[in-house]
């Protein structure tokens, strides 16, 4: 058997004229590369399409489709790309129906059998999984769960991804734009789930579990990165890489005692946060910790997660800059129950807090999280699949409107990056990070397009 495992490029842009984000931020596929390497160490020969590194027309991408001839297509789609999957996969059905065209991912896993109902092409001509738990299958036509599927509760028998499969790792794949000290660098996932339920993430798939690759997995996969490919940098793209904090203490002492020539930054919630914590970080070669902070409303911070003292915020966040490492923090515009003065409080609020760097996204109610069920009830909500990317407002708080959203979000851009503060810290990018300097000058003119076309 053969199976392709595909990655569809769908709509990652807000606004107009050409997508430059692919230049400065690309992710590998792991969740694919994860299963294909374990279909490979039992005998199934796997390929991979990812189409974020290599973008290409649906009617050529269903021909290189066809040219390989795969028993099986595996589409990997997240809500803003699942649309232009689906479109490949009713091309398929239509020219080579032999073909069983099979969807994972975050979209498929939140919304569910459902999707059967609605997409004919998905799953065409899937056969006897009934006996498989956690199969999306259709029975007398109608879309249904085999069985609820069990998590796996030891990840360390799992294979390392098969980055193999990837053509162009890793040159093609690189962290954002001078948030890392050297190239080539790339992303690990080393645990699944959060034992958090914040309103706005979705837990439809690793519920509130938390499971982990030992500290002596995690170094063996870092060893063969900086082996293989000679990765200098990672980030752990955990949902929280400081959960358990022994896991996290012995990694950093293994890490140490390896002189493992490998950096990394990870995301850490800010409870965890404490100078034995930090010490340990730094130490194992950490370069930036990123922190969720989502808003500097008290209210609205209540109303969708454990709240945290502002105060406390910028204390703990002020500690990890004392230890050396970079800080980024993470935020939400447009979350329900926000106003036009909620967001300014959070705007003049980040300006106050000793931030390296800010990424800030345009709220998405996706499905599979908790205010998803009754998003409607705390605004307008357009439920446009190829939209929901968090780079467009797709919901809109009572009270406001979609204008004031954009003006706000560009307020929050323009006047947190048009400081002399953050203007010389990239300044010092020219030794901290000179790859980051070198691909910024390299795609200036990209960037000069880009910044005409925005307001800021």
């Amino acid at each position: 058997m053969n199976v392709l495992f595909v990655h569809p490029y769908g709509s990652n842009w807000m606004g107009t004229g050409k997508d430059i984000t692919t230049i400065f931020n690309l992710m590998p596929p792991l969740g694919m590369m994860s299963i294909a390497a374990y279909l490979e160490a039992r005998g199934i020969a796997t390929e991979i399409i990812d189409c974020y590194a290599s973008p290409m027309t649906a009617e050529a991408l269903v021909a290189e489709i066809l040219r390989r001839r795969p028993d099986v297509v595996g589409f990997s789609c997240t809500t803003s790309s699942f649309l232009e999957g689906y479109g490949v996969a009713s091309l398929l059905k239509e020219r080579a129906p032999e073909i069983v065209t099979v969807f994972g991912g975050a979209h498929a896993c939140s919304v569910g059998v459902g999707l059967l109902d609605a997409f004919p092409a998905v799953a065409a001509g899937c056969r006897n999984v009934e006996t498989i738990p956690g199969i999306g299958f259709r029975k007398e036509g109608i879309g249904t769960l085999s069985a609820v599927r069990e998590h796996i509760a030891d990840l360390d028998t799992l294979p390392f991804p098969a980055y193999h499969r990837l053509p162009r790792f890793p040159e093609r794949y690189t962290l954002p734009l001078f948030s890392y000290p050297t190239s080539p660098n790339t992303s690990i996932i080393s645990s699944r789930g959060c034992p958090y339920q914040c309103s706005y993430c979705d837990r439809s798939v690793f519920s509130r579990g938390f499971r982990f690759n030992s500290p002596e997995y995690i170094v063996e996969h870092l060893k063969m990165l900086n082996r293989d490919y000679g990765i200098r940098h990672v980030f752990f793209y955990d949902d929280l890489f400081t959960t358990d904090r022994s896991r996290v203490a012995r990694f950093c002492e293994l890490k140490e005692k390896e002189r493992l020539p490998v950096t990394y930054n990870c995301i850490a919630r800010l409870e965890h946060v404490d100078a034995e914590l930090l010490t340990l970080l730094k130490r194992s070669g950490c370069w930036q910790v990123n922190f969720g902070i989502e808003s500097g409303d008290p209210e609205v911070i209540k109303k969708h997660r454990t709240f945290y003292g502002l105060d406390d915020v910028q204390q703990k966040l002020q500690m990890v800059r004392q230890t050396g490492m970079r800080v980024k923090g993470l935020f939400m515009v447009g979350l329900p129950g926000e106003n036009e003065m909620s967001i300014r409080r959070t705007i003049d609020y980040a300006l106050q807090l000793p931030l390296d760097e800010i990424n800030v996204t345009k709220f998405t109610p996706f499905p599979g999280a908790p205010l998803y069920a009754t998003i409607r009830e705390q605004g307008s909500f357009d439920e446009e699949w190829p939209l929901m990317n968090c780079m467009n407002f797709v919901f809109v708080p009572h009270g406001m409107t979609k204008e004031q959203l954009e003006g706000l979000y560009d307020e929050f851009i323009r006047r947190f990056y048009h400081r002399s503060r953050i203007h010389w810290g990239y300044t010092t990018m020219i030794w901290k990070s000179p790859h980051s300097i070198l691909t910024f000058l390299r795609h200036l003119p990209e960037i000069l397009a880009f910044e005409m076309k925005q307001k800021w």
